[in-house]
């Protein structure tokens, strides 16, 4: 089975599934493909308030890149840039997405997997998963945005993963912050779709400024910035405003529109 990817969309939230069982998850080049397809399809869907971005099965969000095809795919530095382009491209698609997206990660997050994860904007991991980079064990050149990724989600565990090639506990990242709750393995699912629905619930206009915002500092970027205010500006100016006064005064729960 060469994997695929499976999206599924209910009551505003999508969840976008990498399914690979056989090889733990591991991403094809094809997967990658459809991945940043969706995610470039994210700004025109109105029924999608969140994402929620998970592996297939219990064993594995993603063992990563799936090196099978490497010796064509990614053999020689030119194929390798291609490659890494690939990978870096989806990853920011899914920052660059107006929804907030939500990594499930249950057993192995590893390698590019781990890049995947870092793009969502919150983390929730179950207790027996772990993160791990192999790429000192393969030999390969780690592409330098992707650390940059890391490090800015992952902070001090960023240089020991890359360094050891280790397996290091998810409850270790969220020490840190590079996983914002842990659940207990039966648990993690339904702690990702709880947090989805309070997501959901809330101001898509909002949520879309807030994720402008962060992007753009994070990026200090003046273009995403100035983007962010307007972003923020149509908020205030938006039905959406006026109900959630309304439903405060009123002191009932608002029904947003997005509009």
């Amino acid at each position: 089975m060469a994997g695929d990817i499976a999206i599924t969309v209910e009551d505003n939230i999508a969840t976008l599934r990498v399914r690979n069982p056989e090889r733990r998850n591991a991403i094809s080049a094809t997967m990658w493909q459809s991945i940043a397809a969706f995610a470039q399809s994210a700004p025109s869907r109105r029924d999608i308030r969140v994402v929620i971005i998970r592996g297939d099965g219990d064993l594995a969000f993603s063992a990563g890149a799936d090196i099978i095809g490497f010796n064509e795919a990614r053999s020689g530095t030119a194929n390798a840039k291609g490659y890494d382009d690939l990978v870096e491209d989806t990853c920011r698609a899914i920052e660059a997405m107006p929804q907030p997206a939500i990594a499930m990660i249950k057993g192995a997050c590893m390698g590019a997997g781990a890049s995947l994860a870092a793009s969502c904007d919150l983390r929730v991991a179950s207790q027996n998963a772990f993160f791990a980079v192999p790429a000192g064990r393969l030999g390969l050149g780690y592409d330098p945005r992707g650390i940059k990724r890391m490090l800015r989600v992952f902070g001090p565990l960023t240089a020991q993963i890359l360094y050891t090639a280790q397996r290091i506990p998810a409850p270790r990242f969220h020490d840190v912050g590079g996983v914002h709750a842990i659940a207990e393995d039966n648990d993690v699912e339904a702690l990702a779709t709880s947090l989805a629905r309070t997501i959901a619930d809330n101001a898509p206009l909002t949520l879309k400024a807030v994720k402008a915002s962060i992007r753009a500092l994070n990026a200090n970027d003046p273009a995403l910035l100035a983007e962010a205010e307007r972003l923020s500006a149509q908020a205030d100016a938006s039905n959406d405003y006026a109900e959630g006064r309304a439903a405060f005064a009123e002191k009932r729960t608002p029904r947003f529109t997005g509009s």
